[in-house]
């Protein structure tokens, strides 16, 4: 697939490019390779940066950068939304926008289910078959696309969805989704279960971005497979690498970010809903809706007296959130004076509790009110009297501190 021109330089733009970070110096210089590439298919700076492991890591690379642009935008080198696109990324970005005042960061998507990426394993699928001296379209191949394994349910489910785009519209006899690790089917139980229709071969598609120690096992895991099964010939083909199809998808990220059009599924984020099997991975509003709905499960209860775990609830609760710049923005203390005013106020049926992000970093400590929903931004200590002596004893908003009403 040809590469379409690059786009024209804009003033005063940059990238980051955020990669995981591995102990294996190889892989660290996948990621500045593509950065690289990505730098001369946008006519930008691109500059790459690393969740842990490797150096730079995200903070000092904004740090470094931010001086230079007017505007930042972070994409993520990673395959599926899980845990580091969802949390840790953002939270750097979030650092990066309370303490760069001058400088407009954009948040870009994952690499994602794209065309592109389909493409580029449907070409490594034939590179396998040519080696195996079999064709789709007059053998029965079947294909196994292995990817790490995640705990976030989106991003296992992108795989199984990834594998049936593969399926569509080629001469395959199936293809199945597997992991190497976290969660299942495993890929060794796909393998067999695939060997009991006897194809004529069976190639084993490794979904990673770098040769390292799990593409390792995978091609491992394929050669084992063949060995044991002498009726059924089998393969396994390297990773995506720093192939121009790669670059490419980064450069639709970068795009999507740069005119606002950027699109997480929050839909089936485990964060954002409450999914099967993952009711305690929570965060942000989330955290603080579900502490609310405890209250009211219990609202009245006759047996408070016989039972420690039931209570009243309160005709107010405040959540103050302590995470990352609130925290340093003296959140905790104005959480306890809160408290303590609370329990000094002669009639205040109210509770004060901690809260996660609450994604309005930078105009903190933020302080909300339920079920008036009033959010208080940029609270001092000072300010904890009138929204205790006002708001919480009187109904009477304190209208100057209002960051939001929702």
């Amino acid at each position: 697939m040809s590469l379409e021109r690059p786009d024209p330089a804009l003033d005063d733009d940059a990238v980051l490019l955020v990669g995981h970070g591995s102990r294996r110096e190889e892989s660290n210089e996948q990621v500045r390779t593509l950065a690289a590439k990505l730098e001369s298919r946008l006519s930008v700076p691109v500059d790459a940066a690393y969740i842990e492991l490797a150096e730079p890591s995200i903070d000092d690379a904004i740090e470094s950068m931010a001086p230079t642009c007017r505007t930042m935008t972070v994409v993520p080198l990673s395959l599926f939304a899980a845990s580091h696109v969802k949390n840790d990324v953002p939270l750097a970005v979030q650092r990066a926008r309370a303490t760069h005042d001058d400088t407009e960061f954009r948040f870009g998507s994952h690499l994602g289910i794209h065309p592109s990426l389909v493409d580029l394993l449907d070409e490594r699928a034939r590179a396998v078959e040519s080696d195996l001296g079999v064709d789709r379209e007059t053998d029965d191949v079947a294909v196994v696309l292995c990817a790490r394994g995640s705990s976030d349910p989106d991003s296992n489910g992108d795989v199984h969805k990834l594998a049936r785009l593969l399926y569509e519209g080629r001469e395959f006899t199936r293809v199945e989704s597997a992991f190497i690790g976290v969660t299942t089917p495993r890929l060794e139980e796909t393998l067999h279960t695939v060997a009991k229709d006897r194809p004529d071969a069976v190639v084993v598609l490794p979904y990673m971005l770098g040769d390292g120690v799990l593409t390792e096992r995978i091609v491992d895991k394929a050669e084992t497979f063949d060995e044991e099964y002498p009726y059924v010939d089998a393969g396994a083909s390297g990773p995506l690498g720093t192939d121009d199809r790669v670059v490419e998808t980064l450069a639709d990220r970068y795009r999507e970010a740069r005119t606002g059009s950027v699109e997480m599924s929050c839909d089936t984020c485990k964060y954002k809903v409450e999914l099967a099997g993952y009711e305690d991975d929570e965060g942000g509003a989330r955290a603080m809706l579900r502490s609310l709905v405890h209250q009211a499960e219990h609202a009245d209860r006759s047996d408070v007296d016989d039972d420690p775990h039931v209570h009243d609830a309160p005709e107010k609760h405040v959540a103050v959130c302590t995470n990352q710049t609130c925290a340093a923005s003296g959140a905790a203390t104005v959480l306890e004076r809160l408290r303590q005013g609370v329990r000094d106020a002669d009639d205040c049926d109210v509770h004060v509790s901690r809260s996660s992000c609450l994604g309005q970093c930078g105009d903190g400590p933020i302080v909300a009110v339920y079920p008036d929903s009033v959010w208080y931004g940029g609270v001092t200590p000072d300010d904890t009297d009138r929204i205790v002596s006002s708001h919480l004893e009187r109904d009477r908003i304190v209208s100057n501190l209002v960051h939001q009403s929702l």
